[in-house]
């Protein structure tokens, strides 16, 4: 081969293996994207099912149900409430009336979170939740 053969094959399989990498990373990237839903949404089908996902909105009042570390509650919009089941501790600022966000995937019809976060003090709402509650009332 010609050295000009070389330099060819040589960038040839350069710009392969960055295209390969490029499309790896972003396949990858791709699949771990946790994507926001507020009760409304996951009501109207549009959160992917078998899939983890967020969900956010108000714990609604009178339904908090504990059972040692198990806890149900009910997560709205004011205008649709979806019934979540998590394991494990709460956060010190989960109460009822507060703004959350959970992660998880949707089971039979029921949300099973693995993870809570609370908002962390009286003013603050977490911008998705604001926007999916502004929308909900729009609705």
């Amino acid at each position: 081969m010609t050295k000009r053969q070389n330099r060819m094959t040589l960038v040839a399989l350069l710009v392969i293996g960055v295209s390969l990498t490029g499309y790896l990373g972003l396949k990858a990237f791709n699949e771990n994207l946790l994507y926001f839903f507020s009760p409304t949404d996951v009501t109207e089908g549009k959160a992917p099912k078998g899939k983890s996902f967020r969900l956010g909105g108000m714990v609604a009042k009178n339904s908090v149900k504990r059972d040692g570390v198990k806890v149900t509650f009910d997560v709205t919009d004011y205008v649709n409430t979806f019934r979540v089941n998590y394991s494990g501790i709460l956060p010190d600022l989960f109460k009822e009336g507060q703004g959350i966000i959970t992660t998880g995937s949707l089971i039979n019809g029921i949300f099973i979170a693995t993870e809570v976060l609370a908002k962390h003090d009286e003013s603050y709402m977490p911008p998705e939740v604001a926007d999916a509650l502004e929308k909900a009332k729009n609705k």
